[in-house]
């Protein structure tokens, strides 16, 4: 599981807590599937969580994880790895997710199990139940194997949905407001990440890098964007900016845990980043070159040629 594609799902769940004024660390995480790519999502929920205050049992709390036969609860967890055991619960078998949604009444439901059009029309209309702005993250690809499609996720929530989505979908208008669903993609996360550990030297990348990495990306999501789009990524445009600080925040915690190799340690860092940025807008090389007129535009009289020297 791509570290990177975790930062990036929890930057999208962070940049949702600015428009519900809430914490992640109050949020309770309806996850459907639990192989490899939701485990690393639901982990760095967890040490997000934890550091806002929660402990590591209360963090664990807030997220319910389903697989093929349904909530993992401590009876069924026997079987499986240490890690799904330690997200298991002592609930009753619940193998639908719409029952399980209705017994815990999560804020917030994540779909990593490829299976294209998990997410009913019923069970979305039931998230709008239980939040006022209930968050759905469709984040399973290619678009054939999304759990919904952003059209359904506003359609069914009369509009009131934090989406997001792992496969690129079109924007959705709906009783005269405009949508623009945010693909959750790592190209959000890599370029920074790579950009503060290659400049800085880092010994090696910790992973709160990503974690910084997300919160980053979650701050940089315009007012606009979140209050009138409800998109919850940047656009893309602003990578470039972007990954810059990424680069800035990598780079002091490098230092402030002793993991950056690059002495002296940079007084400006994002000036030192600035410069170590390849630019690829080239100035001509070639002087702009312009005819000679033969009259004069206003009167037309004749213009004279003026002899070139050497060195013109």
């Amino acid at each position: 599981m791509s570290l990177g594609t975790a930062a990036i799902v929890v930057a999208g769940l962070l940049a949702t807590t600015r428009v519900t004024k809430t914490k992640l660390s109050d949020t309770k995480i309806v996850f459907l599937g639990a192989g490899a790519a939701g485990l690393g999502v639901a982990e760095l929920c967890v040490a997000q969580m934890m550091d806002e205050g929660l402990t590591k049992e209360q963090a664990f709390a807030n997220i319910f994880m389903l697989n093929s036969k349904g909530l993992i609860t401590k009876e069924r967890a026997k079987g499986l790895t240490a890690l799904h055991q330690q997200f298991a619960k002592d609930l009753p078998e619940t193998p639908k997710l719409l029952d399980v949604i209705k017994m815990v009444k999560p804020n917030a439901l994540m779909g990593i199990s490829t299976v294209g059009g998990a997410f009913t029309p019923e069970i979305i209309r039931e998230m709008a139940n239980i939040n006022p702005r209930p968050i759905i993250f469709a984040l399973s690809n290619p678009t054939s194997k999304a759990e919904c499609t952003a059209e359904d996720a506003y359609k069914h929530t009369d509009g009131a949905v934090l989406f997001a989505s792992g496969s690129p979908f079109d924007d959705v208008e709906l009783n005269g407001k405009l949508f623009k669903p945010g693909q959750g993609n790592n190209s959000y996360i890599f370029p920074g990440v790579a950009l503060g550990a290659i400049l800085f030297k880092a010994k090696h990348i910790p992973p709160k890098a990503f974690l910084l990495a997300a919160r980053r990306v979650a701050a940089t999501v315009s007012e606009k964007l979140l209050n009138d789009y409800s998109r919850l990524y940047p656009g893309l445009q602003d990578i470039h900016e972007l990954s810059v600080y990424i680069a800035l925040d990598i780079g002091n915690h490098l230092y402030e845990n002793n993991l950056a190799t690059l002495h002296p340690e940079p007084e400006n860092k994002e000036m030192f980043i600035r410069q170590q940025i390849y630019n690829y807008e080239y100035e001509p090389s070639i002087n702009d070159v312009y005819d000679w007129p033969e009259k004069d535009a206003h009167l037309g009289y004749p213009v004279p040629e003026l002899p070139r020297m050497l060195d013109d």
